[in-house]
């Protein structure tokens, strides 16, 4: 009779398979908001946004400065700089369908707990499509 201590240094290295990373994966990312509780991610800080602009600013002048790209810095800077300006109107505009259906929804209650909790979800998506439009208006602002 074997020892199991003996034929453990035989054993190969198991390496997850697919599956377990993705259920790893998903256990560590993928929460989604909107599913009946708040995201619960925190938001970037104003520092760390501020550093991710500069950064961003910084890789391309350095990249295509004194380079035959210099000539389109100019326009690429400017594009970046709208890109943010799209996404803060982007997130601006959900938030305006998200008030128009809590206005809808305020003027529907009739007191069941159904129109209650879509009121309340709705409330909530509302906050965090508030501190989206906050932190994209930082982005733009930096």
């Amino acid at each position: 009779m074997t020892n199991e201590d003996e034929n453990a240094g035989y054993e190969p290295i198991h390496t997850s398979s697919p599956t377990d990373h993705v259920l790893n994966e998903l256990q560590l990312y993928g929460w989604r908001p909107y599913q009946d509780e708040p995201d619960p991610r925190p938001l970037p800080e104003g520092n760390a946004v501020a550093a991710a602009v500069a950064d961003i600013f910084d890789a391309l002048v350095a990249t295509l400065g004194d380079t035959r790209l210099e000539h389109d810095l100019e326009e690429l800077l400017w594009g970046t700089v709208n890109l943010f300006h799209r996404a803060t109107g982007r997130v601006e505009r959900e938030l305006d369908d998200n008030e128009r259906a809590q206005r809808r929804l305020q003027t529907e209650q009739d007191g069941s707990e159904v129109k209650s909790v879509e009121l309340e979800r709705l409330t909530a998506e509302g906050q965090t499509m508030i501190e989206r439009r906050n932190s994209m208006e930082l982005f733009r602002d930096v």
